[in-house]
Parts: C-alpha cells; sequence; structure tokens
C-alpha cells in the first residue's frame, strides 16, 4: 500500500492552478511526498485546456454577464465549468514510476478515484478512453494530465451537482466533436451523480466518497495534511500567469 499525503483545499481559479503547477516542480525535486488535493474552485470558474482557443470553446458574453472567471490550465482536455456548489476537483502529483507509462492506462490507473467514489454513492460509473468517467453513457468527470521532469500531475472532476444549465450556456462545443458522441447538444451529453441517482448529493458526501475512492482504487493511505510554506510561496510566484491576459489569451 502506498502513502498520498491529503490537502483538502478551496480558492479561486488561478491559485488552483498555480498550486498544481507549483507541487509539480517540487515532487520533481522531492521537496514534497506524493500528494492528491481534492479542492473547490470558488468562485466557480471555467478552466480551459492548454490548446485550447478561448472564443471556440466558451461563451464569453454570457460569462462575462454572470461574472465568471476563465483560467487556462497548464494541462492539455477540454473546457470545464466548476461549480463551487456542485464540483469538486482532484491533482494529483506522483512520481512517474508509480503509474502505467501508457497514458490512456495511467488515465485510467489515476481516474479510478473518481469512478470508485461515484460507485460508492450508487452511480455505475465507468471509465471511458481516453479520458473521461461516464455514467450511463453521460460523462460526470474528465481527466488532463501533464508530465514533467520524473512527475506525472493528473486533474480531474468529480461533478456531483453541478448545474448543467449553467455549464451549457458557458461552454461551447463543435458540432462534430457532439455529432461524434452522439448527442446534439452539450446538455445531452453530461450528467451528475445527483440527476443519475435522484437525490441531492451534498459536498461533504461527494468529499467522503472521493476519500474512500482513492483510497480503495489507488490502495493507498490516504493521510491528511496541510501545504508547506515553500509550496505556498512557489504558487504565491506562479500566480501571476495564471491572472495574466498574456496566458489566458495565449490562444485567441
Amino acid at each position: 500500500m502506498i502513502k498520498l499525503r491529503l490537502i483538502i483545499d478551496e480558492g479561486d481559479g488561478a491559485y488552483h492552478m498555480a498550486l498544481d503547477e507549483a507541487m509539480l516542480i517540487l515532487r520533481a525535486v522531492n521537496a514534497i511526498p506524493d500528494t492528491i488535493r481534492l479542492y473547490v474552485f470558488k468562485p466557480s470558474t471555467i478552466t480551459i485546456g492548454y490548446f485550447q482557443s478561448v472564443s471556440e470553446t466558451v461563451n464569453e458574453d454570457f460569462i462575462r454577464f454572470r461574472g465568471i472567471p476563465l483560467v487556462r490550465r497548464p494541462t492539455g482536455g477540454g473546457a470545464v465549468y466548476h461549480d463551487m456548489n456542485g464540483e469538486i476537483t482532484y491533482s494529483i502529483v506522483i512520481s512517474e514510476d508509480k503509474v502505467p507509462k501508457n497514458h490512456i492506462e495511467s488515465f485510467k490507473f489515476l481516474a479510478g478515484g473518481v469512478i470508485r467514489a461515484a460507485r460508492i454513492l450508487g452511480a455505475p460509473a465507468e471509465f471511458r478512453p481516453l479520458n473521461d468517467g461516464v455514467i450511463a453513457g453521460r460523462k460526470f468527470s474528465g481527466q488532463a494530465q501533464l508530465r514533467r521532469l520524473g512527475v506525472v500531475l493528473q486533474h480531474g472532476t468529480f461533478m456531483y451537482a453541478t448545474n448543467i444549465d449553467v455549464l451549457a450556456q458557458s461552454l461551447l462545443a463543435p458540432k462534430l466533436k457532439l455529432m461524434s458522441k452522439g448527442v446534439n447538444a452539450i446538455k445531452d451529453r453530461v450528467t451528475t451523480i445527483s440527476n443519475y441517482i435522484g437525490r441531492p448529493i451534498s459536498r461533504d458526501e461527494a468529499l467522503r466518497a472521493l476519500i474512500k475512492g482513492f483510497s480503495e482504487a489507488l490502495r493507498a493511505e490516504l493521510v491528511e495534511s496541510s501545504l508547506s510554506e515553500v509550496e505556498l510561496l512557489l504558487a504565491s510566484s506562479l500566480r501571476w500567469k495564471y491572472l495574466s491576459k498574456e496566458w489566458t489569451y495565449l490562444r485567441p
């Protein structure tokens, strides 16, 4: 059984992305141990993948009207609406030698916690390559990954009660992508655990399921701790990047 430090956290989008990058760097120089962080975006935020164009993925007029911040991730993957009242994000920083070399297998291995957590809550979740967690064919979790300096950073979503209407109005999906999934609209492609099981899931309930799910799926002992001073200092020094228009609009 491996040991993982557990951090439970909340903050804005720039803080979370800066901290994920800081933890990747610090794990690479053995300044911190293998860690899983479970966090909430506060306020609700949209993140987009490193390779995405803002204008092609986000309804800028709507999010400006609603005051929803936009942050570009250091990882790939698609655009995500992180609902502070209905979604928990996980991130894992772990030595590369502890995960499968094959990228799809590594996605599946590290996402095992969200799949297991959904099942604990009563939803028949499955992993669908490349990087989705689905319930009855609808997506409730997406993962993104970055490998640097012998370390893997993977983060992903756990939509337990996300407001699907706001998500659908905030994000744009290419028609070809929707057609490839056999649907006509974003709302037809996604779901939440609360929607599937027919009752509201609370944040505390979702958090407990995630802790248990990751412990079981990764066969790990999760030891709750707090962030070190060096993590907070490095994240603070990286925060400017994730607040800058140059980074956010790297691909307009």
